[in-house]
């Protein structure tokens, strides 16, 4: 099973020349590490994502819940 999303996600991280493309699981569970709020959103998106990589969920759940965790974030700047 694929970690790699099948549309990469881009995300604002920083500075505003900072964009970051997120192409699988791996990337997102990073940048979501770095988001400073422990929301709902956040924990549900760190699950989805480590599920995947356990072989117990697809990856477009993870890339679902990640997008919601970077819109709530408001780090989102293409989906």
């Amino acid at each position: 099973m694929s970690s790699r999303f099948v549309r990469p996600v881009v995300v604002q991280i920083g500075g505003h020349d900072r964009e970051r493309v997120i192409f699988d699981v791996n990337d997102a569970g990073t940048i979501l590490l770095r988001i400073p709020h422990q929301t709902e959103k956040r924990k549900l998106a760190m699950d989805a994502c480590l599920q995947v990589l356990r072989g117990e969920a697809q990856t477009p759940v993870a890339r679902r819940a990640f997008v919601a965790a970077a819109l709530e974030a408001k780090i989102l700047r293409s989906d």
